[in-house]
């Protein structure tokens, strides 16, 4: 799972433009929006379309279960493994 996270990490740096952060910067546990990372809904959309694109995940952008896998690197590494088990 840790490989994954990391995986997740580089993905919401390339994708989110964030070049001024490295993965090691970024806490697993950490919120990613507003306190945390600090992202906001239209970096939520981005990052569901990389996540998307890169995992062929399926997410819905208006689910209360959408938002639980967005809370953090940790949540969105369990949802991607879950999903690729499925």
């Amino acid at each position: 799972m840790l490989a994954l996270e990391q995986e997740i990490k580089q993905l919401i740096i390339s994708a989110l433009n964030l070049e001024d952060l490295s993965p090691e910067d970024i806490d697993a546990s950490a919120p990613l929006f507003v306190d945390g990372l600090g992202l906001d809904s239209i970096d939520a959309l981005e990052l569901g379309l990389a996540l998307q694109k890169s995992y062929g995940v399926s997410l819905s952008a208006d689910s209360s279960e959408t938002r639980a896998h967005f809370t953090s690197v940790q949540a969105l590494a369990a949802f991607v493994s879950s999903a690729r088990n499925n």
